[in-house]
């Protein structure tokens, strides 16, 4: 499997914004449905949203209009943007590709970056 890389994490206050970057090193961005996923301490993990290979895009209800998801296959790069940045938001997040259309099975997962929002 190849694996998937995330970068732009960190510590931002409420109201905050932060871009996620997912990379692959193959086209593994523009060959399957890819969804960023958030998993809390303790907690299973809960897909925030996904894009699939049309560039359709879905979300989680607490995160529409605030978060976006897009892909640049080009760069085998998926983004995740989040802006106005909420405590509940706080959580590792990772990037994942599904094996089989966009639910199921995952085909490969990166190791997840971690988002901090502070009061």
């Amino acid at each position: 499997l190849v694996p998937l890389v995330e970068s732009g994490g960190g510590s931002v206050q409420t109201g905050g914004s932060l871009r996620l970057s997912c990379s692959a090193s193959d086209n593994t961005i523009a060959t399957y449905c890819m969804g960023w996923f958030s998993q809390a301490p303790r907690q299973g993990h809960v897909r925030v949203a996904r894009i699939d290979t049309d560039g359709m895009t879905s979300y989680l209800d607490s995160v529409k209009g605030r978060f976006a998801i897009s892909k640049d296959s080009a760069k085998n790069t998926l983004y995740l943007q989040m802006n106005n940045l909420q405590p509940e938001d706080t959580a590792m997040y990772f990037c994942a590709a599904y094996e089989v259309g966009c639910s199921g099975a995952l085909h490969s997962r990166g190791e997840g970056t971690q988002v901090a929002v502070s009061s």
